[in-house]
């Protein structure tokens, strides 16, 4: 396997990633697409470092941090929506008004 089928497989998953992103309601399903596009980066960081610079760990390394980065997220994220249905009853985007009055 070559360099050009790791960014096809990135570039499928980043694109269902991006897809779930901007038509899903459920702000659980946006969030998960969103990892999606965050382990579409992760596919693209390790391929590259693998095919140009296969001798350092550069790719591995932003990796590493990334994943870091996605739990901290994903976190923060459970814990918002978790606040936000205790108070509206519901995850749906569509039906979330917490700034009016």
């Amino acid at each position: 396997m070559d360099l050009s089928h790791y960014l096809t497989l990135s570039a499928i998953i980043f694109s269902i990633g991006l897809y779930g992103v901007l038509t899903r309601r459920n702000a659980l399903a946006i969030l998960l697409s969103i990892e999606l596009m965050l382990n579409s980066v992760n596919i693209n960081l390790v391929a590259f470092s693998h095919f140009v610079t296969p001798a350092l760990l550069t790719g591995q390394i932003f990796v590493i941090f990334t994943i870091t980065i996605a739990a901290a997220e994903a976190a923060v994220g459970l814990a918002i929506i978790n606040s936000i249905y205790r108070s509206a009853k519901t995850v749906n985007c569509d039906e979330i008004n917490l700034m009016k009055g």
